[in-house]
């Protein structure tokens, strides 16, 4: 499939998954959200009752508990019944993006090693690390600074008014704790063969630049490692290009799973949160191709037009972990030296997540906003640094950004319930965040490749 008519077919695909989506949830979904409604409804208004009693040893307490379980059950069944619905959609996604996972872990081994033992010394590396780790702070300080800004210009969390909830609710999402040692064991593998199995990249990162590096250091009986590494990147370089053609069936069916079971009325309901969430990563997008012009000059703007399929990507399956083999090629064949590519780009997977980190201020903030708690500027500033160190390191955490918020917010009293506000729409968010880090990432890499005399002509 040419690159102009994978372009091509991804976007239809996004047409006909909101169109699909559509008609699907009106014609099937609807009556299983309605169901849902009324039990989550009648479920809230119970835990007001429960909450206002003072006896919890009457008759009256334990028929609010009997009801209570009753409606949580039928909740449970609507949402099982619903998944089930969409079984058929979710599928589609589901075959590319374990393709994908297939691929990322074994790529990113192969080619990280090669291009370590290709920049030689310890010293190269820690040159180049130096230049991708600088660039990658002040992308993440920039990002979260830039959600910290915006979010109180736009305050769209004012508009909610709502009062402090009971102290007991849980949203379900198991909050990270700030620890040094979770830290540790996400950067320190115990195991390689568990860290390729998991997918947990940084892990995998630290492991091939102790690999590369020992490779390096041995001389001559290293290049045949090097040989048969490269040899098999190339293998699964090609495997990347048989899953592309995957894409557009894969867009197709996340798209159409999240309208049929959203609906686009809460496109509607929150209409105002999700416009000014995407303007601001718009401004974000902005200030990274502006970064990149200052350094690539006009071809920053050609790279941008390179990785338009892997954003499309990255945004219709809400992982920008699904791009990372197709930007690895656009970043070759737009010039920067392999070496430098296979280095950069998995750290950029654990280090620079652009669009998350936006995200992560901005969405507390909007927490805070909602319930009236203000929080003065050193408080905003302190929540920044922790958002900062809480959030590196979990990338290939299912809902890794609303993990490290929860874990965040219970630390300035903002109420953990109130994540319930993000959870029906943080697909819809995912898809942003996850464009924009595959944008941020390559930028970085095409950056580092120019710092160091290492970007040729595409």
């Amino acid at each position: 499939m040419q690159k102009n008519k994978l372009t091509l077919y991804i976007f239809i695909a996004l047409v006909l998954g909101v169109i699909a989506g559509y008609i699907y949830n009106a014609t099937v979904i609807n009556a299983i959200n309605t169901k849902m409604s009324v039990a989550e409804a009648q479920i809230k208004t119970i835990d007001l009752q429960i909450a206002a009693a003072k006896d919890t040893t009457t008759a009256d307490f334990k028929a609010l508990k009997t009801q209570r379980t009753a409606q949580a059950k039928v909740r449970k069944e609507s949402d099982t019944a619903r998944e089930d619905k969409l079984v058929g959609f979710t599928v589609l996604s589901d075959i590319f993006l374990r393709l994908i996972k297939m691929i990322v872990a074994p790529l990113v081994f192969t080619t990280l090693v090669v291009g370590v033992a290709k920049v030689g010394d310890i010293k190269s590396v820690g040159r180049i690390g130096g230049k991708t780790l600088l660039w990658f702070l002040s992308a993440t300080l920039v990002s979260l600074l830039l959600g910290m800004v915006l979010v109180n210009f736009f305050k769209p969390g004012e508009a909610m008014h709502l009062p402090l909830p009971d102290a007991n609710l849980s949203t379900g999402i198991q909050k990270t704790a700030l620890s040094l040692r979770d830290f540790i064991g996400h950067v320190f593998p115990k195991s390689f063969i568990e860290a390729m199995a998991n997918n947990e990249i940084l892990q995998i990162v630290v492991f091939s630049l102790f690999f590369g590096v020992a490779t390096a250091a041995i001389g001559e009986p290293g290049l045949i490692v090097i040989k048969a590494l490269d040899a098999i990147a190339h293998v699964i370089l090609k495997i990347t290009g048989y899953v592309m053609q995957l894409a557009p069936l894969a867009v197709f069916g996340a798209i159409t799973a999240i309208i049929a079971k959203q609906g686009l009325g809460i496109l509607s309901t929150y209409a105002i949160f999700i416009g000014e969430f995407y303007f601001s990563l718009l401004i974000l997008w902005t200030v990274i191709v502006l970064a990149g012009f200052a350094v690539l000059q006009k071809r920053a703007f050609n790279l941008v037009g390179r990785i338009k399929d892997a954003m499309l990507i990255a945004f219709s399956t809400s992982t920008s972990e699904a791009a990372y083999p197709k930007v690895l090629l656009e970043l070759e064949r737009f010039g920067c030296n392999n070496k430098i590519v296979s280095f950069v780009l998995p750290l950029g997977y654990s280090f620079n997540l652009d669009g998350s980190m936006m995200y992560m201020t901005f969405a507390s903030l909007f927490l805070a906003q909602s319930y009236g708690i203000h929080l003065s500027f050193s408080q905003q500033l302190s929540m920044l640094l922790v958002l900062m160190l809480t959030s590196k390191g979990i990338a290939g955490v299912p809902r890794a950004s609303l993990v490290v918020i929860a874990g965040t917010i219970s630390l300035f009293n903002i109420p953990e319930a109130g994540l319930a506000l993000l959870i029906g729409i943080d697909p819809l968010l995912d898809m942003g965040r996850s464009a924009t880090n595959v944008l941020g990432n390559a930028m970085a890499t095409a950056v580092v490749s120019k710092w160091e005399g290492e970007l040729g002509n595409d």
